[in-house]
């Protein structure tokens, strides 16, 4: 409970102590500023030091290429090679070094979040923030998860248009997120990249036609197959949630995976231990994809077909499909190849 003062004497005394705290918080917070200050600078310092440091290695990598192509001698001794082998592998795993600094240090921003966000500092320099941004991410994926399984749910039940728009409209906000939060994350080390990163830009873009298609009769033809889909995506992506955040859980505490890796919307890698059942629900979902590209192709070969959005979201599922069944299928391809190598060491 708060001391409250009842007579002059105390009021005078509390006062007396509260100028006292004030003091040490002025002081508190002078310090504060000069570390931030000094912070300032050694991280200026650090990434001023590793763009020069990459600028010199650049410039070694082009001398030592030089010296193998153009060596005066017919061929460089063997203790030559194997210096400049040593080099070489010391230069990756300086690159990887780096990365690693950089993950701490502020850098600018992407094309993208700098048209949505400009230039503001997105790098969380501790891992404990880290940390917690992509746990939140995590848990957003899995609410927005379970709302639209049962939001898409409701729209099969309920046919309004407008509860149909709302459904469109949160698919492109939840899309937007993602994609802005994703960047963020890569800003701060994550290794999310390539087509599942791309994948959200379509999806985004795939909604927001969605949203725009007027009431119609192709429109009601479509609307059924497009809410069942939306309601399996769900599901499989609950599953996948799980799944993947268990693996995630072992192979970091082997030390096997890098503590800013997430659960994405396909298939990774890393995934491929004590798989049994998801690869089927995966394909399964790709091919619902391009089963939807085929329709909505065949509505806009109708002679009633006047709205632009059938041949887009056709084009948009036909990318989807695409991306996603050869992503996967190379994920599983490679994968299958490694164990066939380490069956053969063996």
């Amino acid at each position: 409970m708060l001391f409250s003062p009842t007579g002059l004497t105390e009021c005078l005394r509390e006062w007396e102590d509260l100028e006292k705290n004030y003091q040490q918080i002025q002081d508190t917070h002078r310090l504060y500023k000069q570390k931030l200050e000094e912070v300032t600078k050694l991280q200026d310092s650090c990434s001023g030091a590793i763009t020069r440091q990459r600028k010199k290695l650049k410039e070694l990598i082009a001398s030592l290429k030089g010296c193998k192509e153009n060596h005066p001698t017919p061929k460089l001794s063997p203790e030559e090679m194997d210096a400049i082998a040593d080099i070489e592998d010391s230069m990756k795993d300086r690159a990887n070094s780096f990365c690693e600094m950089e993950a701490f240090l502020p850098k600018k921003n992407g094309l993208y979040l700098t048209l949505v966000l400009g230039n503001v500092n997105v790098t969380l320099l501790n891992k404990q923030s880290k940390f917690a941004y992509k746990d939140e991410y995590e848990k957003f994926k899995l609410v927005l998860t379970v709302i639209l399984f049962v939001f898409s749910f409701t729209c099969i039940l309920f046919s309004y248009r407008a509860l149909d728009a709302l459904f469109n409209f949160l698919l492109v906000w939840y899309y937007c997120t993602l994609t802005i939060r994703e960047s963020i994350l890569i800003s701060n080390g994550s290794r999310i990249k390539g087509w599942w990163v791309f994948h959200h830009y379509v999806s985004t873009f795939l909604s927001g036609v969605m949203l725009t298609w007027p009431e119609g009769a192709l429109y009601q033809m479509f609307r059924n197959q497009f809410l069942t889909y939306c309601l399996y995506q769900s599901f499989v992506q609950f599953l996948q949630y799980y799944y993947q955040s268990g693996c995630l859980y072992r192979l970091r505490a082997l030390g096997e995976r890098h503590n800013m890796d997430l659960t994405v919307e396909g298939f990774q890698s890393w995934m491929w231990r004590g798989l049994t059942f998801l690869l089927p629900f995966l394909f399964f979902g790709h091919f619902w994809q391009l089963y939807n590209s085929i329709t909505l192709f065949k509505m806009f070969q109708l002679p009633q077909c006047k709205e632009w959005q059938v041949v887009m979201c056709g084009c948009s599922y036909m990318v989807l499909f695409m991306g996603n069944f050869l992503t996967t299928l190379g994920v599983v391809y490679q994968k299958y190849m490694n164990n066939q190598d380490k069956s053969k060491s063996l």
